[in-house]
Parts: structure tokens; C-alpha cells; sequence
């Protein structure tokens, strides 16, 4: 965090200020901000976040323990620290977190990049991220912090030399997106795509197409959009960009596209492409597996093309970046088996482009291998989606489909019901249960998927066959 006086963060934020030692309103304060008191550092600040589980009230001890110089809380606490008493924390931290952009905004470098989508948005932060990395100063989220803790927790990250600030948001309900995107008002934005992520949570995809649509209304009048024209609804957008004065670039593979990707091959070894950007062709070949990562790399080509970025000097970036992320199409494992772990997040879109990328990557008479965990927060499409995710796996040919947990049950029946029987798909209880059971089936030579949404905990089963097969 940029250096800030108690007194200016204490108006800020409007709380109470209980000053402790010989702390007084002048004292100033400049390291990281965060919930975690385990990522605490000398001259940090500690913002005690109330949960379900556990009272970040409960570590403030902790967190001075490790450095920590000031405490933002909702009660005092009795605790050798400065502290900031307030009455909700989570809106303290996003009003310093605008307060802070906005000065170093207000020095003339600084140019902010804002993401949604229903998937791919963690990816497409990576790859923009390591493009603009070599350009300047660059704040990018950890890992995938872009809800109402995460996206403030990385804004107040920026220093007066960041370049770039990149922004990733996830929307819980209506509105979200609207109120984190607009503490910073980002100059380009990009939609990857509206699917059935969170659907449940918004009542229908055409509810959450308008929560994505809030990035653009969160925008800065006369800055660019960029949207993925493959999807008929993040296309439908760009009248709302153009109400408001908006530079729009078009993303895909299709004809319409400003920018656009033919001649896409996967293999066990990456995905490569031909992308056309201002009358060039120029060749990809990105070491991330999946035939998706294509859309998501166009995407940050064009963002950054925005910011001043040549496409060639994006392509020769992007084709460095190892994986998307861990637990993102991750490979793992050995020569004897082949492990790609993709179970951080699995909405039914994500799900059936990791299924078509371990169909497409398998080599002629390798035997493939699903391992499959519930999808979550889909409503009223939860039976419907994992029905079809069930069919999709049996016509891929997928060899052998173990089912993971009660709540991906349907998926299995689905399986069963398409003719899927006969030791080709079993469905297991548990994480426990299913590392037994493919310890003892997985032989030399197969490929293996694991794919689950992040609350099924796969990603970790996914792990122990990466080490057990190493």
C-alpha cells in the first residue's frame, strides 16, 4: 500500500481511532493489507474479517505477532496494536482501496485492466498479467481474489510505480460487479463469456449476462471494451459500450472478430493457432493445454494491444506461461501416467472443454481416464447440466469415467443411462475411496482428467495421483 498517515486512513475508511504506544495520527503506514494474519509482514495491516467458521478478532494477536502495525476492526480487541474501529470491515477496505487507486491514478501512469466472465477469468489475468509484466510495475490478483475481500486486497497492493493494476471480478448477486469494478473505474474491460457459473445464484443466464454487463456501466467513459463476439450474449454489448463513448474490440474466431484465431490444433503438448491481428497472421503456440486457452489468449492480446502492447510482443510472452494456473489444466504425474488436474472450478462450460481436451490430446490407442466431482451453484440446471456432462463424457469415448461424491450422483446415472456400464464408470463416496480404487486400476500409459468445482475438493485427489504417479 502506497504510504498513508493514520489519521488520512482512519478518514478514509470512517472509523475511530484507538492509537496504542507512541503511534500518533501522523504516524505513517505503508505495508501490506490483508485478512490472512499468516500473511503478515513488518508494517502491515491487519483487517479482521468476521466469517462463518472463524473471527479474524481472534488473530489480531497473531497478526502483530508477525508485524503487523494497525488493526482494522469491528470491536476493539485487547491487543499491544493501533486499531481502527469500524462498522463493517469488508466496506472499510474497499473505500481505502479506492481512495488509494485514485491517488496514484491521479499521478498520470497508472491504467487499469477489469475482467469477467463466467470462466476463464484467472487465466486470462495470468496471461495478461505476464504480457504487461515486462512493460512496467504490474498488480495482478493471487490466485483467483476477485470477490468483495479479494478485489480490494489486490488494489491496495498498488504503489506509486505501479503501471498497471489488473483486476479480476466475480459476481455473487446482482450488483457485485458494479460496486467492486467502480471503486477503481477501469480503462479497459473485457467480458470472456456469460454461462452457467453462479447461475443459480442469479436465477437464470440471461440475469447473470446483465451482472457481467456491470463492468461495462463500471467502466471509464471513452475506454475500451473488449468482448468475445463467439458469444452471442457478451456480443449484445456493445451498444452499451458505444452509449458510452466506448472503443469496442471484438474477440473470436469467427469472421466478425477485430481479432481472431484459425487454424487451432491441441495436442498432449499445447494448443497452437494462426491469430489475425491489424492485417498480420502470426503463429501462436502456447505450452497451456485445452482448445478454450485459445479464446482466453485472444483476449488478452487484445487488452493489451489496448495498452499499447504489439500483438507479436504479446504472442512471444503468452508462449512462455508454463500452465494457466495451478490446478488449472495442470499436468502432473509421469511417464507411466499422465495426470492433468483442472478441478479448481468446473462449470458445466468448463467441464465439457476439459473433456474435449482430454478426447482431443489422447494418442491413438491411449486409454483416457475421467474423474469427475459435482459442478456447483446452478439452480434449477443443476440435474439438467450434469445429465449432459454425463452424455458428453460416454460420446467422447472416454474409456473409464469414475464419479466422485454424493452430489455428482446424477452424473453417474447419466453415464450409466447412455451405455456406460460394465466397469467402464463406478461412482465412489468419497476423495478416499476414489484414490483407492485408482491406485489400483490406472495402469502404464493413461491419460487422466480431474474435474470438479472447487467446494467437490478434487483439485486435492488430483494431487495425490500427481505424486503417487510421478
Amino acid at each position: 500500500m502506497i504510504a498513508l498517515s493514520l489519521a488520512e486512513i482512519t478518514s478514509f475508511i470512517g472509523g475511530e481511532l484507538r492509537l496504542y504506544g507512541s503511534d500518533t495520527p501522523d504516524t505513517v503506514v505503508s505495508g501490506v493489507v490483508d485478512t490472512d494474519s499468516r500473511k503478515m509482514a513488518p508494517g502491515a495491516v491487519f483487517v479482521a474479517k468476521p466469517g462463518e467458521v472463524t473471527d479474524g478478532h481472534r488473530f489480531v494477536g497473531s497478526a502483530v505477532e508477525a508485524g503487523a502495525v494497525l488493526a482494522i476492526v469491528e470491536h476493539p480487541v485487547d491487543e499491544p496494536v493501533t486499531q481502527i474501529v469500524v462498522s463493517d470491515v469488508i466496506e472499510a477496505i474497499a473505500a481505502l482501496a479506492k481512495e488509494v487507486v485514485a491517488r496514484v491514478r491521479a499521478k498520470g501512469d497508472l491504467r487499469i485492466v477489469g475482467i469477467t466472465g463466467s470462466n476463464g477469468k484467472t487465466t486470462t489475468k495470468n496471461f495478461i498479467a505476464r504480457i504487461l509484466q515486462d512493460e512496467g510495475e504490474t498488480v495482478a490478483p493471487i490466485n483467483s481474489y476477485n470477490n468483495e475481500v479479494g478485489a480490494p486486497i489486490t488494489m491496495l497492493r498498488v504503489t506509486d510505480t505501479t503501471k498497471f493494476l489488473v483486476s479480476e471480478f466475480g459476481a455473487s448477486g446482482a450488483g457485485s460487479i458494479a460496486r467492486l469494478a467502480g471503486l477503481v473505474e477501469p480503462d479497459v474491460v473485457v467480458v470472456l463469456m456469460v454461462g452457467l457459473a453462479h447461475a443459480g445464484g442469479f436465477g437464470g443466464i440471461e440475469r447473470t449476462a446483465q451482472a457481467k454487463a456491470e463492468l461495462i456501466e463500471a467502466a471509464r467513459s471513452g475506454g475500451t471494451a473488449v468482448l468475445n463476439v463467439d458469444d452471442p450474449r457478451v456480443a449484445a454489448m456493445r451498444p452499451l459500450a458505444d452509449s458510452r463513448g466506448m472503443t469496442v474490440i471484438g474477440f473470436g474466431r469467427t469472421d466478425a472478430a477485430d481479432l481472431r484465431a484459425s487454424d487451432v490444433e491441441v495436442s498432449a503438448t499445447g494448443t497452437t493457432c494462426v491469430v489475425h491481428a491489424g492485417g498480420e497472421e502470426l503463429p501462436l503456440r502456447m505450452q497451456v493445454l485445452g482448445e478454450h486457452h485459445v479464446s482466453n489468449a485472444l483476449a488478452a492480446i487484445a487488452v493489451t494491444g489496448a495498452l499499447g502492447v504489439p500483438a507479436s510482443t504479446a504472442i512471444a510472452r503468452l508462449e512462455t506461461v508454463e500452465i494457466a494456473e495451478r490446478w488449472r489444466m495442470q499436468p502432473m504425474g509421469g511417464d507411466r501416467v499422465r495426470i492433468i488436474n483442472d478441478a479448481y472450478n468446473a462449470s458445466p462450460d468448463a467441464m465439457a472443454a476439459a473433456l474435449r481436451t482430454l478426447a482431443q490430446i489422447a494418442a491413438p490407442g491411449q486409454r483416457t481416464v475421467a474423474v469427475l466431482g459435482a459442478m456447483s451453484e446452478l439452480g434449477e440446471a443443476d440435474g439438467e447440466e450434469h445429465d449432459r456432462i454425463g452424455l458428453l463424457a460416454v460420446r467422447l469415448n472416454i474409456q473409464r469415467i469414475v464419479v466422485v461424491g454424493t452430489e455428482a450422483r446424477r452424473l453417474f446415472l447419466a453415464v450409466v443411462g447412455e451405455g456406460s456400464w460394465d466397469g467402464e464408470a463406478v461412482h465412489l463416496p468419497d476423495q478416499d475411496a476414489a484414490f483407492e480404487y485408482l491406485a489400483g486400476e490406472l495402469r502404464d500409459g493413461d491419460l487422466v482428467l480431474v474435474k470438479s468445482s472447487n467446494s467437490a475438493g478434487l483439485r486435492f485427489l488430483g494431487d495425490r495421483l500427481g505424486e503417487s504417479f510421478s
